[in-house]
């Protein structure tokens, strides 16, 4: 039960930051709306996929770090709460500003061709494995058993599915993503502020850990 927790934890922060619009939310309601549902969802499996490779090279890095360098964890783990409240910020400044959805992709797209968009989309963006790196390290226990490091890595690949799965159903129908694009905007700032909160416990349990 000491790793439920932890592993609770890293998959809600995941989500919340997932859940915020950005490159990959574009990619897959860009699709939705131009080629319609189907290559929405084998983008999203794509999305999950670069996820996965990402998401693997942090877990990989964190077990270097623990077995070469472990005095660096405690600022490591300072570094990702810190992260986190930056990334809280910048979701609160921009949760008013409009999320561009419109241009299309090419209609009728193919299955394959759509996945392979996800994969390349996810692999493209180099703050996915900064965001893994980050919350690795601040929310894993140190010398946590291998198969909770499989279990994080499974979490944030199938939120990553599960969600933008759920993105590419509803832009697929105008009446569903109105209703979401008008919430956006406390959507974010309740997302920027449970994000900024826990930046700022881990900020402080690293500088306590660091200390003691």
């Amino acid at each position: 039960m000491e790793f439920v927790l932890p592993l609770v934890t890293l998959a809600a922060v995941q989500l919340l930051a997932v859940i915020s619009p950005g490159q990959s939310f574009v990619v897959v309601s860009k699709l939705a709306l131009s080629s319609g549902r189907a290559p929405a969802l084998f983008t999203a499996a794509g999305l999950g996929a670069g996820t996965l490779v990402w998401a693997s090279a942090a877990i990989v890095g964190l077990a270097v770090v623990l077995t070469t360098v472990s005095w660096l964890y405690a600022l490591l783990k300072i570094a990702g709460g810190a992260y986190l409240l930056y990334l809280a910020v910048m979701i609160w400044r921009h949760a008013d500003q409009p999320v561009e959805t419109a241009g299309k992709f090419t209609a009728n797209m193919p299955p394959v061709r759509a996945f392979w968009l996800g994969v390349f989309t996810q692999l493209a963006n180099p703050k996915v494995a900064v965001f893994f790196g980050s919350i690795f390290f601040a929310l894993l226990p140190v010398g946590a058993p291998a198969w909770v490091y499989l279990a994080a890595i499974a979490l944030v690949v199938a939120n990553e599915i599960v969600w933008y799965g759920l993105v590419a159903i509803a832009f697929s129908v105008e009446r569903s993503r109105n209703a979401y694009l008008k919430a956006r905007i406390w959507i974010d700032r309740i997302m920027a502020g449970a994000l900024g909160a826990l930046g700022l416990r881990l900020m402080l349990d690293g500088s306590f850990d660091k200390t003691g």
